[in-house]
């Protein structure tokens, strides 16, 4: 019992009152649960959830949470039950174990997945309770410390998720030493050679360094006193993992990385880490650009700290930070050195703020069913590269590195992000696809004639912006299925002499709709479209005595056959006797890649072939066929293209009329909007041979002075 013991002598220290008669009974509980159970390494398997408690103690966690550390093991690994944790331990507890516990009896098509829908639980139960992700880091941690037992296909595969998920978690929760000790033990199980290596060169430039180290701290331990600021300064090693990141990510020999070590001043407050910078810039000379003021502008995981890298005595940049001991303690400890704290108080604080993410994350994984997608996702949220950039009013936004106007105007609303046309990046007009960097002050242009574009979902990196994006797209392809869907509906009861507008207005269609389990008509219209359901079924429904012959065309020969062409302007290979129609979804042009889709009413519909409706592989893949252009005799067609104006000017619009007409566009519509401070929206329906002639076009009211932006529109 001495490794309990500890356990029941630690936390009285930091939470008095704990119920420690709780823990006592978790470790009978798991005891006789895992009884006969051993590890890889040989050791009876309690002394794993032992070790988990015990780091959940070093985090300094309520004893709610490190009784579930005990127990955090028994519904994986033996006969225990949810309810028998219920009735022994209560609902809390149960809930905690549950939410760290994997997914074990569904089947999944790969390990991807598996490893996609484990995380999703996860999720959902940090979202209820944080102290899952808690015991989940803990028992990572140890499982990292004790991977040499394992075979090594297993060992990579878990220090590589430790990698991709569980270290870039820990940095979202600020627990840095968490994270850098994850790191390097994924290192030395992913790379044992380099490991080695670097842990052997290390050590040697560290006895190299020390002594200018040391120099560097004399001179402003003395400098500091001299002056009233209260510090404590000490070197501070950087973990294997970043450097060797820096070796392979940036090209960079290990003797051109000079910041082996840093130095770290710890002061009193905020007001000394201030007055300590001055006294260290007077000191040394600093190197440009390297100066972080993270006490200002905290990273969203709670850190603060002053960053600022000088040239030293010897010649050789140092970098040092300075901080105050409570911006310590988080920096260290990140989310566990707040959890007491947050317990002892209510309503919502910087710890609250600090776990946006979290929600955001939550709320972009309900829109995704791809499990490789997903993952993507969660790596490039979990640990993004920060830049923080400023409202016109001042507030800070944190956006991951090579975010756009977008990402920020989504950040701010999202009806903002929606809407948004460009952005004002401090004072200057810039294209949406402008990279915002550290500083900026962004101003989103917005117009109500705007909407997503699945291009943006190209230049965009937020999750936030990606989901809403998404969700925005889902919305409109759900509207132009309905769209597709009364279309088809109509030309085949048009067919059998039928009024569509009177089924479509009666009784029967709704019936017809619940019959075939659908809860509305427009539902049902939206399957037809999508091509998931039939029209004729729907027909014999609401028509079933209407006459359901049609004159029969004669067929073309087999030569004519091989290679049909159309009045529209296209050629399909291999099957005649079709009506032919542009989807209004993307309205191809000659030169856009293009594919056809066969309607259950004998129709086709011609597609871009980067449509959306093609893309998220919503038709049916046996309908689809291979159509060309009739490059011969190019038709005209009409194309929809949106002119993003800086700045309103008398001729303006002129210039731009001018410029199409000299490249033989033809107008046939117009709407200029122009707002009350001189930007607007012109929107032009144009009518061009091909894709070439509208590249010239856009090319060339690009050229016009004010003109800030030109896109073709997707659909007519």
């Amino acid at each position: 019992m001495t490794r309990i013991q500890t356990l029941i002598e630690e936390i009285p220290k930091y939470q008095p009152g704990a119920d420690l008669d709780l823990l006592a009974r978790a470790y009978e509980f798991s005891a006789a649960s895992h009884k006969g159970q051993q590890r890889a390494s040989g050791e009876p398997y309690l002394s794993h959830p032992l070790e988990v408690a015990n780091l959940l103690v070093d985090f300094k966690m309520d004893v709610t949470t490190v009784t579930a550390g005990l127990l955090h093991d028994v519904l994986e690994d033996t006969k225990a039950t949810k309810g028998d944790l219920q009735r022994e331990f209560g609902q809390e507890i149960a809930d905690l174990v549950d939410g760290v516990t994997k997914i074990g009896k569904l089947a999944f098509s790969s390990r991807e997945e598996r490893q996609a829908e484990n995380f999703r639980k996860m999720l959902v139960a940090m979202a209820r309770d944080l102290r899952v992700l808690m015991i989940k880091l803990a028992d990572r941690l140890h499982n990292m410390r004790t991977l040499d037992y394992l075979p090594q296909d297993k060992t990579r595969k878990i220090a590589q998720e430790t990698l991709d998920i569980y270290a870039p978690l820990a940095h979202r929760l600020g627990m840095a030493k968490v994270k850098a000790e994850l790191e390097d033990l994924a290192l030395r199980a992913l790379q044992p050679e380099d490991y080695v290596d670097l842990q052997r060169r290390v050590a040697k430039r560290r006895l190299e360094r020390e002594a200018d180290i040391n120099q560097v701290i004399a001179i402003l331990e003395k400098k500091l006193t001299e002056v009233g600021i209260e510090s404590q300064i000490r070197g501070r090693p950087k973990h294997f993992h970043s450097i060797w990141k820096k070796m392979h990510e940036q090209g960079r020999e290990f003797d051109e990385i000079y910041d082996l070590t840093a130095v770290r001043v710890i002061t009193r407050s905020v007001r000394d880490c201030y007055g300590a910078l001055g006294v260290i810039h007077s000191l040394w000379k600093p190197v440009p650009g390297r100066f972080k003021d993270f006490i200002a502008m905290p990273k969203v995981n709670m850190y603060q700290s002053l960053h600022t890298t000088v040239i030293g005595p010897k010649g050789d940049p140092v970098e040092i930070q300075i901080r105050t001991w409570e911006m310590h303690r988080i920096a260290e400890e990140g989310v566990a050195a707040h959890w007491l704290y947050k317990e002892k108080k209510s309503g919502k604080d910087k710890f609250d703020e600090s776990l946006l993410w979290l929600r955001q994350l939550i709320e972009a994984q309900q829109d995704m069913k791809d499990a490789r997608e997903f993952m993507d996702t969660v790596r490039v949220d979990l640990f993004p590269d920060e830049v923080y950039v400023f409202t016109p009013k001042g507030d800070v936004k944190a956006l991951p590195e090579g975010a756009t106007p977008i990402d920020f105007a989504y950040g701010v609303h999202t009806k903002v992000g929606e809407h948004c046309v460009g952005a004002k990046v401090n004072g200057k007009l810039v294209p949406l696809r402008y990279t915002l960097r550290q500083g900026d002050i962004v101003e989103i242009v917005t117009s109500p004639n705007q909407h997503p574009s699945r291009d943006w979902l190209k230049i965009v990196k937020s999750t936030r912006a990606r989901s809403k994006i998404n969700q925005w797209l889902k919305v409109e392809e759900r509207a132009r299925s309905i769209e597709l869907g009364r279309e088809l509906f109509e030309r085949e009861a048009r067919k059998y002499h039928l009024n569509p507008a009177a089924l479509l207005a009666g009784e029967e269609i709704e019936k017809a709709a619940a019959d075939l389990g659908f809860p509305g008509v427009d539902d049902l219209l939206a399957a037809i479209g999508y091509g998931k359901s039939s029209v004729h079924q729907l027909l014999n429904r609401v028509a079933p005595n209407a006459l359901l012959e049609t004159p029969e065309k004669p067929r073309p020969s087999a030569a004519a056959r091989a290679t049909t062409k159309t009045d529209q302007g296209v050629r399909i290979r291999g099957v005649d006797d079709l009506l032919v129609r542009f989807a209004r979804c993307c309205n191809p042009l000659p030169g856009d890649t293009i594919v056809g889709f066969i309607t259950r009413g004998r129709g086709l519909t011609v597609h871009a072939r980067d449509c959306l409706t093609v893309a998220k592989s919503v038709l049916d893949r046996e309908r689809i066929i291979n159509v060309e252009w009739d490059v011969a005799e190019p038709a005209k067609r009409p194309v929809r293209i949106a002119v993003y104006i800086g700045q309103d000017r008398p001729g303006l619009l002129a210039e731009i009329t001018g410029a199409i007409s000299a490249r033989n566009g033809n107008i046939t519509k117009a709407e200029v909007t122009v707002t009350d401070d001189r930007r607007g929206i012109n929107h032009f329906v144009i009518e061009v041979a091909d894709l070439n002639q509208l590249q010239d076009i856009i090319g060339a009211i690009r050229e016009v002075r004010d003109v800030i932006n030109v896109e073709r529109l997707r659909g007519i």
